[in-house]
C-alpha cells in the first residue's frame, strides 16, 4: 500500500517535470531565445559592469542629491507603512475569525483585503499617474495600498492564531467588545503585527526604488536620470547606496524582531 502511494508520487512528479519541462522549450520557441547566446554573454556583460559601472571622483559630487533622495524614499516608505498599518489593523479586526463582529462585515473586510492585495504596486503607480501625475503622493498611495492588502491579511492570521481562549474567557466574565480587543487581543498579537511592519517597510524601501522610476520621485529617479544621460558612474553610485540603505534597514528590522519576539 505504502510502496503504490510513493510510486505514485514518483509518476504524478515525472509529470509535472515533463509538463515544465516542456512548457519552458515552448516559451524559449515562442520568443525565440537563444539560451546559449545568452550564457555566454554573461562575461561579456561581467566585463562591461567592472569597466563601467563603477563610482568616480565626479559621481562622488553627486552624493549629497542622492542621499537627500535616499532620505526621501525612506521617509516615504515608512510613512505609508504605518499608516497603512493603523487602518489593516481595524480590517483585520472586523475580518477576524475571533474578533469579527459578524460574518456580513467579515466578508467585506475580507473581500476588499483580497482585492488590494492582489494589485501589484507597480499597476497602482500606472493607475494613480492619471489622478496625482508624476508627484510624491503618487508613489506614496501606490506603497500604501498595497501596504494596507498585505498587512490587513497578516493582521488576520495573526490575530486568529492567538485562539479563542482568551477571548472566549473574557467574554463569560462580561467583557465588552473593546475590553476584549485592547485587553486580550491586541497585546497578545502585537509582537507578530510589530514585525509584519517591519518586513513591509523593508520591502517598500526595495519597491519604492522602482516605483521612483516611474513616479519621476525618488532615489529611483535620479538612478533613471544618471542611467538614461549615460552616467554610469554616479548610477552605480545609486545602486550602491540603495544596498547598504537595505542592508542596513534589514539588520536593523533583524534585531528589533529579536527584541520583541
Amino acid at each position: 500500500m505504502q510502496a503504490d502511494y510513493f510510486a505514485k508520487k514518483r509518476r504524478q512528479s515525472y509529470i509535472y517535470s515533463g509538463l515544465l519541462l516542456l512548457l519552458t522549450l515552448a516559451a524559449m520557441v515562442v520568443t525565440e531565445y537563444d539560451a546559449v547566446k545568452g550564457l555566454t554573454s554573461i562575461p561579456k556583460a561581467a566585463d562591461w559592469a567592472l569597466s563601467n559601472f563603477y563610482p568616480n571622483e565626479k559621481a562622488m559630487t553627486k552624493l549629497p542629491d542622492i542621499m537627500d533622495q535616499l532620505i526621501e524614499t525612506v521617509l516615504v516608505s515608512i510613512a505609508a507603512t504605518t499608516v497603512a498599518g493603523v487602518l489593516a489593523l481595524l480590517f483585520a479586526l472586523l475580518g477576524s475569525q475571533t474578533t469579527g463582529v459578524n460574518s456580513i462585515i467579515g466578508s467585506i473586510s475580507r473581500a476588499i483585503a483580497t482585492l488590494f492585495r492582489n494589485i501589484d504596486v507597480a499597476a497602482w503607480s500606472m493607475i494613480l499617474l492619471f489622478s496625482f501625475g508624476q508627484s510624491v503622493l503618487t508613489g506614496y498611495f501606490a506603497l500604501f495600498f498595497g501596504s494596507f492588502g498585505f498587512l490587513t491579511r497578516a493582521f488576520m492570521e495573526s490575530i486568529d492564531e492567538i485562539g479563542n481562549s482568551s477571548v472566549e474567557a473574557l467574554r463569560a466574565t462580561g467583557a465588552g467588545y473593546f475590553s476584549i480587543i485592547f485587553q486580550s487581543v491586541i497585546p497578545s498579537s502585537i509582537p507578530q503585527l510589530l514585525s509584519w511592519i517591519l518586513f513591509m517597510v523593508e520591502t517598500n524601501i526595495r519597491q519604492a526604488t522602482l516605483i521612483g522610476i516611474l513616479t519621476g520621485t525618488g532615489i529611483g529617479f535620479l538612478f533613471s536620470l544618471y542611467y538614461k544621460s549615460l552616467n554610469y558612474s554616479a548610477a552605480s553610485l545609486v545602486v550602491i547606496v540603495i544596498v547598504c540603505a537595505i542592508l542596513a534597514i534589514e539588520y536593523i528590522s533583524n534585531y528589533v524582531r529579536r527584541v520583541i519576539l
